[in-house]
């Protein structure tokens, strides 16, 4: 049994609350953060998070919002491959999930200014392609990021092209279409050519995105009117035919599943939903919880405590959309902290998402 083993097993055995150190790495391994470097040497504020809190990942952007004249993590092919050793240099076993969104079409990080081939096709553009047309294109991708040190995809994106309306999903390309068995099968060569690779992946965003006609980055978003069960049928599908990796989470608000909270925060999409009836065993992520959907409703206590109790396994504070809400990792741990000694949060939930966790880094 190797060290990482035996601190689960004592964990679980034992008071949580009794331990602050495994119980802050514990949390730690529930949180992907996004920071501010193009490098991360053993005395940045980055690596010395990774180590001490064993963080799960982390996730990468080129655009910086405090200065559009400088990148935040991405610049050229050698300084991305640069750092994302020295991420993993701080990991503690060297496992640490190092994520970008590269989609192809409008939503992809490794642009050719930066040196990349950065003329990756969208989705509903695949959509065109044969099969082994498409295995091609991703097999390329894939190789890409791999390449710079990228083992973790947050794609493809499962959504429905079911609203013209809907400017975030279907306006930008990002479906392969309005039919769940296309969608599932574009999306399963996507994932498979990631894994010839050996890059994870995520399906997004559960329970449908596709049909709504907001955008979470933004604000609240209600798609109780226009949702419909077939929106599902790309995780159907998809958990039956393809080795999926994560599923992600939407803040998308359907009161079909739940009249309280958006799905993200919610027990019984997540939970109930999600894992009951559809059998999904493995991990969720949710969408970055710093998005308006979100920050805009809850404070972050609030936020941790729904996201953690509904069943989310990492949680994602990407530090991008609002310079002036970067969250440290401090913080977050902090909080968990006090709301599992407040009895809010139970740390069997706690061990049990980092049961899942343990088994998807152990996939790299």
């Amino acid at each position: 049994m190797n060290r990482f083993s035996k601190a689960l097993l004592l964990a679980a055995v034992l008071p949580l609350t009794l331990f602050s150190a495994d119980m802050e790495k514990m949390i730690g391994r529930m949180l992907m953060v996004g920071f501010y470097g193009t490098s991360a040497p053993s005395d940045s504020q980055i690596c010395r998070d990774i180590r001490q809190y064993d963080l799960a990942g982390v996730i990468l952007f080129d655009f910086n919002p405090t200065d559009a004249s400088k990148p935040k993590n991405i610049a050229s092919k050698a300084q991305l491959a640069k750092l994302t050793r020295e991420l993993q240099a701080c990991s503690p076993r060297g496992d640490l999930l190092i994520a970008v969104d590269q989609e192809g079409g409008r939503v992809q990080r490794l642009k050719n200014k930066y040196g990349f081939y950065g003329n990756f096709p969208s989705a509903a553009s695949v959509s065109k392609m044969s099969d082994s047309a498409a295995t091609a294109t991703y097999i390329k991708m894939a190789s890409e990021l791999k390449g710079v040190g990228i083992n973790y995809d947050l794609a493809p994106v499962v959504d429905m092209a079911l609203n013209p309306k809907n400017k975030v999903i279907y306006g930008l390309g990002r479906s392969y279409g309005s039919q769940g068995e296309t969608v599932a099968r574009y999306a399963k060569i996507f994932i498979d050519s990631m894994h010839r690779k050996g890059v994870l992946t995520s399906l997004k965003h559960f329970p449908g995105h596709g049909s709504s006609t907001g955008d979470t980055h933004k604000g609240f978003v209600d798609v109780t009117s226009q949702w419909t069960p077939n929106e599902l049928e790309p995780y159907e599908q998809l958990f039956k035919k393809a080795d999926i990796d994560t599923v992600m989470v939407a803040h998308v608000f359907n009161r079909h599943l739940d009249p309280a909270y958006p799905a993200t925060l919610s027990a019984k999409t997540i939970n109930g939903f999600l894992r009951a009836q559809m059998h999904y065993r493995g991990v969720t992520i949710t969408d970055d919880l710093q998005m308006g959907a979100i920050a805009h409703k809850y404070g972050l206590a609030t936020t941790l405590s729904l996201a953690i109790n509904a069943g989310n396994d990492i949680l994602l504070f990407g530090n991008q959309l609002n310079p002036k809400s970067v969250v440290s990792t401090k913080k977050l741990v902090d909080t968990v902290i006090s709301l599992i000694n407040s009895g809010t949060i139970k740390p069997g939930t706690i061990q049990a998402s980092n049961a899942r966790v343990a088994k998807l880094r152990r996939k790299l």
